[in-house]
């Protein structure tokens, strides 16, 4: 059945926009009157003959958590897949999810297998439909499905725990530098003009900070300018294939930050790499799909030289040795898996494994630096403030005299 999105007026005279299915646009405006609408605007949804991948309408990884669990429940629950994703389209929200939804259960019903009618929609990535299509193949497609909703879990929490080892302190340092600023800009001039008028002879910190004052206040205004237009133009530059190389190569060898990317990739790598082998899919092929979900580009041309060893016939714990990417300790683990025939598990273990590494060395990282850089702005301020009451303990001794 054609789907139509809508725009229409309420009984109240409020727009409402959503989306209906009818057998036809005349059809549809029916439905709408019964409702009480007034249709304004109605176009069908584009056929799902010959789809095209699009980015409209992507879910957030919150949502499609949510959402592949409870298709994972329904569909173990005994319900069709048609009819799960009808129930799913009729508690949905967000115009969005419905529209999705409705176009997904489209496909379904016109007899194309879940992992391809998800294909047009790039909510859904490769890890994703790999994983749906071997569940379908097995008619495990509820277990794959749960399966696939922990990892996306999994994920969505390490994103955040990423994002907070970055944000964080970018967040307290741009807010210790504004204090800076404006001491320098604003506190500190005006306190000069005092001390120019009593014309004595100011101490050497005193005179520093003021220098330093007028430099910020002439050259700030052209640093602010100079740096509106550097980042637009780094994160174009970083967009680029070739810069990104360069700079994800940078990343990995800075001491702390490339050892934590290269955690958060492995434990990805491994993660997946497990769904699906446990799932039925070839190591090849589990390769191929994982590389996707790796962040660093370096990481994923290490995956790429995996691929062509595997394919060669080297064993994984082989090729992953001639990368020179991956611990001696986890080559030891997948060997041990491969010759006793549980890789899918001893991936799952190591996964574990680094992904508790990298929450361990993030939340030491943060609780590190929250006090160094209370002492290093207490320190700032202290100077600041010392430079500000040397010459007014001077002043005053000179008056008292």
């Amino acid at each position: 059945m054609p789907t139509y999105r809508y725009l229409a007026l309420g009984p109240d005279g409020r727009r409402q926009r959503d989306v209906l299915q009818a057998d036809s646009e005349r059809q549809a405006r029916q439905l709408l009157r019964e409702r009480g609408l007034f249709p304004r605007r109605l176009e069908a949804v584009r056929s799902a003959e010959a789809p095209r991948r699009t980015q409209r309408g992507r879910l957030d990884s919150a949502s499609l958590t949510l959402l592949t669990r409870q298709l994972a429940t329904l569909i173990d629950a005994g319900i069709p897949i048609s009819d799960a994703l009808d129930a799913l389209t009729r508690q949905a929200e967000r115009q969005r999810e419905r529209a999705l939804l409705l176009a997904v259960g489209n496909r379904v019903r016109e007899g194309y297998s879940l992992a391809d009618s998800l294909r047009p929609h790039a909510s859904f990535d490769l890890l994703y439909r790999s994983l749906v299509a071997a569940g379908e193949r097995a008619g495990r497609l509820a277990t794959v499905l749960t399966r696939l909703a922990d990892y996306l879990e999994r994920v969505q929490a390490q994103r955040q725990k990423a994002r907070t080892a970055l944000v964080y302190p970018l967040v307290l340092a741009g807010v210790s530098v504004a204090v800076v600023i404006g001491l320098m800009t604003w506190v500190v001039p005006r306190l000069a003009q005092q001390f120019e008028r009593s014309d004595m002879a100011l101490p050497l910190i005193t005179r520093m900070m003021i220098a330093l004052s007028e430099l910020t206040l002439t050259l700030g205004p052209w640093l602010a300018v100079l740096l509106a237009l550097a980042v637009p133009l780094a994160v174009r530059l970083s967009r680029r294939p070739a810069a990104r190389a360069r700079l994800d190569a940078l990343l990995l060898r800075i001491p702390r930050i490339g050892e934590l990317i290269r955690l958060l990739d492995t434990g990805r790598l491994t993660r997946s790499l497990a769904i699906l082998t446990r799932s039925g899919i070839a190591l090849l092929e589990a390769l191929k799909v994982s590389r996707d979900t790796l962040g660093n580009q370096q990481m994923r041309n290490a995956v790429d030289l995996l691929c062509q060893r595997v394919e060669s016939g080297i064993s994984l714990h082989r090729a992953m040795e001639e990368t020179r990417r991956f611990s001696p300790s986890l080559l030891h683990m997948i060997a041990s898996g491969e010759s006793s025939g549980t890789l899918d598990t001893m991936l799952e273990r190591i996964a574990d494994a680094q992904e508790s590494t990298f929450n361990r060395r993030v939340d030491m990282a943060l609780a590190l630096f929250e006090p160094l850089m209370i002492l290093v702005m207490g320190g700032v301020v202290l100077t600041i403030v010392l430079a500000i009451l040397l010459p007014i303990m001077q002043l005053n001794g000179a008056m008292a005299l």
